[in-house]
């Protein structure tokens, strides 16, 4: 019972440092409130970009890869959405490789909190709550068109789908961060896997070739972001042969995802051996 509650205080006394740290990184950058609203408008406008991209291929074209309009704009929708919430929760771990060069990471590594959370919530862009409300409402709307028939289970998955999706990207910004532990300068590998990831996804992956697929789609998880949910909530059936049953394994590769990324960011920081200066 006594072990109990020492570890239920160490729970809350560790969610407490974490809360007055995300409190000061939000009322730090809503001080200046033009700016941050500009801020906002900024990150959302890449969101607009993105679904605006669809119009623009589809201006040429009727069906890309097999698929309608429609459809493709519910993957983008998706694909977006979970970028957005995984953006907002871990993309600041991409400045890793400024932390490690310049030696403040050292100053995480000495605290008593998790250095991969406190990293996240250091400078969390709260600007980029715009763009995760746009992707969701993007998400309704490409529903609604598209239309996907709002059965219970085709319901829940739609609500799911966003959040799988970005536990999958963010595992893969934080993997591909990590690379900085022992690779300082690798900072365009970890923005092409992400960036590129977002880009990969938001369109069917039978427009790609069969190595593409398999490295990205397959082996990354990237057509468990949009690809086979949007199959499912639309009972369509794969091009490529795939059983119908893959829609609803999202959360499932979410998970899968988040383990490997979490072993290499403790690989990299039992590797790390600061600055020396």
């Amino acid at each position: 019972a006594a072990s109990a509650s020492w570890s239920s205080r160490v729970a809350d006394s560790t969610l407490t440092a974490y809360r007055y740290l995300l409190g000061a990184q939000v009322r730090s950058q809503s001080q200046y409130r033009a700016s941050f609203a500009a801020d906002v408008v900024g990150s959302l406008m890449f969101g607009v970009l993105d679904v605006a991209s669809v119009f623009v291929v589809f201006r040429v074209t009727p069906t890309l890869g097999g698929f309608a309009f429609a459809e493709v704009f519910l993957m983008t929708a998706l694909a977006g959405c979970a970028f957005a919430m995984a953006d907002l929760a871990v993309g600041n771990v991409e400045r890793l490789r400024q932390y490690v060069r310049s030696g403040l990471l050292d100053a995480l590594l000495v605290r008593p909190l998790s250095a991969l959370a406190q990293l996240a919530a250091m400078d969390v862009a709260t600007r980029r709550v715009g763009r995760v409300a746009f992707g969701v409402i993007m998400v309704a709307v490409a529903a609604a068109h598209a239309p996907v028939p709002l059965t219970p289970a085709r319901l829940a998955l739609l609500l799911v789908t966003p959040v799988a999706g970005g536990m999958i990207f963010g595992a893969v910004f934080v993997a591909s961060a990590t690379v900085a532990f022992w690779w300082v300068e690798s900072g365009e590998v970890a923005n092409g896997l992400t960036y590129g990831g977002l880009n990969f996804t938001q369109y069917p992956i039978t427009i790609y070739g069969t190595l593409f697929r398999r490295l990205f789609a397959y082996a990354v998880g990237f057509a468990f972001v949009a690809y086979y949910p949007t199959l499912t909530l639309l009972d369509r059936a794969d091009p490529l042969g795939a059983p119908a049953f893959l829609g609803y394994t999202s959360p499932a590769v979410g998970i899968v995802a988040v383990t490997p990324a979490g072993l290499t960011w403790r690989a990299g920081a039992r590797h790390y051996r600061s600055t020396g200066s």
